[in-house]
């Protein structure tokens, strides 16, 4: 059970106790041993806050909860999230994180945002879209006003809307020609038979990306599913958003492109909207990234590229990254040179690296998260390894740059089986900095934040985790946020209203 701060023993006195117990054999005192395990508590994400009373009696409550939670058959973080995810639909846990005010998701990809049933019925049935099946077994979409030019890797383009009209059920077409399940890694077989090892999930993963690649940079689709994304989050009770794009040209019926100029400024027009018809969503901010796949003449030049668009966007794009898998990608270290050239010319250009989320120690790739240090990143994205690198976690710490953690996609891309043993564990109960996101929820069958504050809290957290877990977890998505001091403090004062708001309805309906 929570801990109210002012009952707690001084913490100079504790250490006091510490080193008293390490210097004499002694029977133990039990009065010492609360005061380590409050300390612990203490120590802990959440754990020096002061509670008000309807905190304490919805934290009683989650206690029992947890309780129950664990006593399950299958206790859903132990289990792979495609198993799981019906199972967490069930927890009255799961129901009360939907209801809770999360403040903002800080690591989305841009074309995972959105529900992959939501894609398939609204835009693979619209005019104009054609479809090829490729030589390993995925698909590639595109619309267009004319039939399009072949490609060597795919069958030819067939209109969806003339297979479907020869169809009485358009549902069993887009079963048999596998659209659905090519749009995402979800898969009701046994996940740990048809992702057997992590090359053969990357593999899947990024032919997904690939196959609604062609869907949703046409330029109508693309505001439609910006807004459908930003939508899906906001009832899941996100209040603000940090997208990662890589700002496609995005293209018209006819075949003519879009800059990346044109892309971010519609991401701003679409997000405008929607804050104008939700007025208590604080709007998003987008991270421009490239795929660290590339050579350093090519990062050179989208490092130029982001630096004029931050000059044009200042206060909508937040900064720059890198995305693609870690371990098949070049090191951070490899792009120094064009990395560094904001900083010789004068120019601020925030990083958001990710970093850390590979298992292969001691590898060139694993050292992206001191090069990532060393080159300023105001957040680290996944940072899976960073308790192998003592030096890169004390420094983190030190400079206030928070581990962006996805729990669900660890698990699905297989760095971590039991969510009970992923590193954020460690990292939540020494309260170094931390955020919750969901990364690609779309590609793993979830959707906004919920699922993945249900692993971190019920996961990493087990027992000892409490409402003032769930309360400086969220707050920190604001204070590690890209805003300004000044929108922090207002972000913080309205996700405070909402969130009395949830403690007091919840306690009352309880």
């Amino acid at each position: 059970m929570t801990v109210q701060l002012q009952q707690r023993p001084h913490v100079a006195g504790v250490w006091l106790l510490l080193c008293y117990l390490t210097g004499a054999w002694s029977i133990p005192d039990p009065r010492h041993r609360e005061a380590l395990i409050q300390l612990e508590a203490f120590m802990q994400t959440g754990g020096q806050m002061v509670l008000t009373e309807a905190e304490q009696q919805l934290d009683a409550l989650l206690f029992k909860m947890k309780q129950e939670e664990t006593a399950r058959a299958e206790f859903p973080p132990a289990v792979h999230f495609f198993k799981a995810r019906d199972l967490i639909r069930t927890s009255p846990i799961f129901k009360l994180l939907q209801k809770m005010p999360k403040g903002g998701a800080l690591h989305v990809h841009d074309f995972s945002m959105v529900d992959v049933d939501w894609l398939v019925q609204n835009v693979t049935y619209r005019p104009h879209c054609y479809m090829c099946g490729t030589d390993n077994q995925s698909v590639r979409f595109i619309f267009s006003a004319q039939t399009p030019r072949p490609l060597s890797h795919c069958s030819p383009w067939v209109l969806l809307e003339n297979l479907r009209a020869k169809m009485v059920n358009s549902t069993d077409l887009d079963d048999r020609l596998g659209i659905t399940h090519n749009l995402t890694l979800f898969t009701s077989r046994d996940p740990e038979v048809v992702y057997p090892t992590q090359d053969v999930v990357w593999e899947k993963f990024e032919q997904a990306f690939l196959a609604v690649w062609g869907l949703v940079t046409y330029a109508p689709v693309f505001r439609d599913y910006f807004y459908q994304g930003l939508t899906q989050f906001y009832v899941d009770n996100v209040m603000y958003l940090e997208l990662r794009a890589l700002l496609p040209e995005v293209y018209e019926l006819d075949g003519s492109t879009h800059s990346r100029a044109w892309t971010l400024k519609t991401y701003q027009d679409v997000t405008r909207q929607f804050t104008t018809n939700h007025p208590d969503f604080l709007g998003v901010r987008v991270i421009a990234t490239i795929h660290r796949g590339v050579n350093a003449s090519v990062m050179a030049g989208a490092v130029e590229e982001a630096m004029e668009l931050k000059k044009s966007f200042p206060d909508f794009m937040a900064g720059f990254d890198l995305v693609g898998r870690e371990d098949r990608g070049r090191p951070l270290w490899y792009f120094r040179d064009a990395l560094s050239l904001p900083a010789e010319k004068g120019i601020t250009l925030p990083y958001f690296f990710h970093a850390g989320e590979t298992d292969l120690e001691g590898t060139d790739v694993d050292q992206n998260l001191l090069d990532a240090l060393l080159l300023n990143t105001s957040r680290i994205g996944h940072g899976f390894a960073l308790l192998h690198h003592p030096v890169a976690k004390d420094l983190s710490r030190k400079k206030g740059v928070a581990v962006e953690v996805c729990p669900i996609s660890n698990q699905v891309l297989k760095l971590v089986k039991d969510l009970r043993n992923h590193p954020a564990a460690a990292l939540m109960s020494e309260s170094h900095p931390v955020v919750i996101s969901s990364d690609d929820p779309a590609m793993f069958g979830a959707s906004g934040l919920s699922y993945d504050f249900y692993e971190a809290f019920v996961g990493f957290g087990g027992i000892k985790s409490h409402i003032g877990s769930l309360k400086q977890l969220a707050m920190n998505s604001i204070r590690y946020s890209s805003l300004e001091s000044e929108q922090q403090e207002k972000a913080l004062g309205l996700w405070q209203r909402r969130w009395q708001k949830f403690v007091s309805k919840w306690t009352f309906s309880k």
